[in-house]
């Protein structure tokens, strides 16, 4: 069996490499499709770590072509495709989300139809049927997580890795891109948490992308506090921070829901910088932007409604871990279905089932 992983983003990894190391433990090709950008150094150490084979492409149109040579039996993505009608004729294609957040994307990205979507849970499952009710949606889990549920991920070090105290509670603060929590955020407040590590994990745009500038400045200022790691483009996967930290505080990501399958506390900013677009008369955006559950998952964490809540609320969950513990369970099903370990094995059973 031949497999292609297409990897437009760097942040699809983590969601993929649990699928390919079920398929290198049983002998199956496969090869990552990367595009060609601005961090292409970061790429290349990372195909030299994992030892991928690889290919590289400008543009989704000369991955087409690439796909259309191959004939792979599966093309995985994470996200929509313009030429699937073209690859849909040599090779079967695969969708992966690459997060279970409160977005409406993670079900419009299912407006153009692979042959099969891997699915976490059977809430979701049955939602995108009755969506898309000729399409193929397959529940198997959030593969994602594997690698912690498994032991893969275990015995990091806070001082040797990241330069922090082992001995300190460490919170991880990974918001969005938009709508983000990072505007309102002091420059300064590193120094309020100066007994805390602070592991701090934008995501990949709020790094990359010019147009979020003043984010990056904000970013480089906190990195200069002595407690604080600032993960950078190369720490693409959020999955080793989710396993060391002790609480994690967030916004409209999907981190939040990530980190509260490993019944951990969660702390939700409500306190978000909107575009003038997305304010007063014009907030129906933001609610459209916002799956129609965003109310029923925000009962996951505590809520923090402006900064200066922020840190008797982090002492107050680490003091109380078990406060919110009886939700976290419940609502795991819901945002991730099975959480064993196991998710990226029946993906791995459902293509060789289906060549």
């Amino acid at each position: 069996m031949d497999v292609i992983f297409d990897t437009k983003s760097l942040y699809y990894l983590p969601q993929y490499l649990p699928v390919y190391n079920e398929l290198c433990k049983l002998g199956i090709k496969s090869t990552f499709v990367f595009y060609d950008g601005v961090h292409n150094d970061v790429i290349n150490k990372i195909i030299s770590d994992e030892k991928l084979q690889h290919f590289w492409v400008k543009d989704e149109e000369k991955a087409a072509a690439y796909y259309e040579e191959r004939k792979a039996d599966w093309v995985f993505f994470s996200n929509t495709f313009h030429y699937l009608d073209r690859v849909h004729k040599v090779s079967k294609t695969a969708q992966m989300a690459h997060g279970i957040g409160p977005k409406t994307s993670y079900y419009t990205q299912s407006s153009r139809p692979m042959g099969v979507r891997f699915v976490e849970g059977a809430y979701r499952t049955q939602r995108l049927r009755e969506m898309f009710p000729n399409d193929v949606f397959v529940d198997v889990g959030f593969c994602k997580l594997d690698p912690i549920f498994n032991g893969e991920i275990s015995d990091i070090s806070l001082s040797e890795t990241y330069g922090l105290k082992d001995d300190f509670p460490t919170i991880l603060y990974a918001p969005t891109f938009y709508p983000s929590s990072i505007e309102c955020f002091p420059a300064d407040w590193p120094a309020e948490f100066k007994d805390f590590n602070i592991i701090i994990k934008p995501h990949y745009f709020s790094l990359s992308k010019s147009k979020y500038y003043k984010q990056q400045a904000l970013l480089k200022t906190w990195s200069e506090f002595d407690n604080v790691y600032l993960a950078k483009v190369e720490d693409y996967s959020l999955v080793p921070f989710l396993s060391i930290s002790d609480v994690l505080v967030s916004d409209a990501s999907s981190s939040l829901f990530e980190f509260a399958l490993l019944n951990k506390p969660v702390i939700w900013c409500d306190f978000l910088k909107l575009r003038l677009g997305y304010r007063g008369i014009f907030s129906y955006r933001f609610k459209k932007r916002m799956d129609k559950d965003y109310g029923d998952y925000s009962n996951i964490a505590v809520h923090a409604k402006k900064y200066e809540n922020l840190k008797s609320l982090i002492v107050q969950q680490l003091d109380n871990p078990e406060e919110f513990e009886s939700i976290r369970l419940e609502m795991s099903e819901k945002l991730a279905g099975k959480v064993d370990g196991s998710a990226s094995k029946r993906i791995v059973e459902y293509v060789m089932s289906n060549i």
